[in-house]
């Protein structure tokens, strides 16, 4: 006889087959997007829609679609607007913004269908400053007020889904490069700061794999002259890893999203002042393993967002 699996469980939820990369910093702002099948190959690029920024976050909302939104674009405004991601990977133009505008924010799914927008950077130039705040996007993608904060402001962090219905957030910058955490149940609470594990760094990226597991990967760390290839992986309780070997080019600005159901994809990136902004990629296993690098795909650029569909 087969166990009946009660509804809103982890396993009751199911996992996109494809992703998307989205706008970014390519010499100059752009929204050009490039998609990710099923077998992590990335497509050539399709023409923008949108307001041309970088720095934004993206998500995955109503079981099989994505939403990206604030971010900075061109005279250093700093937005809230989003656009939303159909389940067949086409991008909707400007949605008018709610909540504190901000660049450098994150997300990540949680509840099985709905996000979470979180962090980031308040203002540009003198007088900017961090936060905490955070937004949730509900299962038509629709976004709301922000939420107050909880835990360290922070900016340049990471976030992805765990357990097949939380998240958690993750790294970061909070005046100096950090570690900590803070998980979102699967009603989209967010929790105190969790003591961080592995190397404290920023401008890295996070996505799901096997189902119910996430990793973080890459970044920049206090101190260091160049980027970083390091990964973490998160555990189905939410509990972070210590530093895995980096596998694949050490870079930072970089992307992540599901893919294949249970496989993951880095992309994109800034591989440093000398080399400037990259395409390849390294695909994730649906046991956390990260693959060196492949040949890239599209315009190279650094800052982009990514999320899965369908």
């Amino acid at each position: 006889m087969f166990p009946i699996i009660p509804a809103n469980t982890a396993s009751s939820f199911p996992e996109n087959d494809e992703g998307i990369f989205g706008y970014g910093d390519g010499g100059g702002f752009h929204s050009v997007t490039n998609l990710v099948s099923n077998a992590g190959v990335v497509s050539t690029d399709v023409a923008g829609v949108g307001t041309a920024r970088s720095y934004m976050a993206a998500c995955e909302y109503g079981g099989d679609k994505g939403i990206m939104g604030f971010g900075i674009g061109t005279g250093n405004t700093v937005y809230s607007i989003t656009n939303l991601v159909s389940n067949a990977g086409v991008v909707a133009t400007d949605t008018a913004g709610v909540g504190q505008a901000r660049y450098a924010p994150t997300a990540c799914a949680y509840g099985g269908d709905k996000g979470i927008v979180g962090f980031g950077i308040i203002g540009y130039g003198a007088g900017q400053y961090s936060t905490g705040i955070t937004n949730l996007v509900s299962n038509a993608g629709v976004v709301a007020t922000d939420t107050a904060a909880v835990g360290t402001a922070k900016k340049s962090l990471a976030a992805c889904e765990y357990g097949g219905d939380k998240g958690i957030f993750g790294f970061g910058n909070d005046g100096s490069y950090t570690a900590m955490t803070n998980l979102v149940s699967n009603t989209g609470v967010v929790s105190t700061d969790v003591a961080g594990v592995g190397t404290a760094r920023e401008l890295l990226a996070g996505c799901g794999y096997g189902g119910d597991k996430g990793i973080f990967g890459f970044g920049k760390h206090l101190g260091g002259t160049t980027y970083d290839a390091m990964t973490n992986l998160v555990s189905n309780t939410g509990v972070v890893s210590t530093d895995v070997a980096g596998v694949g080019t050490a870079r930072g600005y970089i992307a992540a999203c599901e893919y294949g159901g249970d496989k993951g994809i880095f992309g994109y990136a800034h591989q440093g002042w000398m080399i400037g902004n990259t395409t390849f990629t390294n695909l994730v296993s649906n046991a956390g393993v990260v693959s060196t690098d492949v040949a890239g795909v599209g315009t190279a650029a650094s800052s982009r967002a990514a999320c899965s569909f369908n």
